[in-house]
């Protein structure tokens, strides 16, 4: 089985969406804490960014991240490409998962230029979970 992560960010501006993969996480018990986004930009400071609260996560601890690719603001696309720019010592420590409707091909192909980045088409479920977690994270 996977080792249990430190923290798991959720970035969706649905909140419906975000209740119901939050509730997932936590029953899974896949991670200490689970942070909740509405948007992109939030999400990326907290994460990453400069600013008064910016990176309140410690860029040393290991996180998995999902991220919807429609969003008002900053959308998914952003997050990704301002992701892709971060040092690569940070990004080790991340995995990236799009977790979306969309199953346009322009859209997995786009994410597709991103190297490492997962994607997963909504709803979040236990089996998708459970797969992402030994490709990502098991320790074999």
């Amino acid at each position: 089985m996977a080792k249990k992560l430190r923290n798991v960010v959720l970035v969706d501006d649905n909140e419906t969406t975000s209740f119901l993969n939050n509730r997932l996480l936590n029953r899974l018990g896949v991670a200490d804490k689970v942070y909740t986004f509405t948007r992109a930009e939030q999400a990326y400071d907290f994460l990453w960014g400069k600013g008064e609260n910016a990176g309140s996560m410690a860029p040393d601890v290991p996180q998995l991240v999902f991220v919807d690719l429609k969003m008002p603001g900053m959308d998914g696309f952003e997050f990704l490409e301002q992701y892709s720019q971060l040092p690569a010592p940070i990004k080790e420590k991340t995995v990236l998962a799009v977790l979306t409707t969309s199953m346009h091909s322009a859209d997995t192909a786009r994410v597709a230029k991103f190297e490492g980045v997962e994607y997963l088409a909504k709803p979040l479920t236990e089996e998708k979970m459970e797969k992402l977690l030994q490709k990502r994270f098991s320790d074999n």
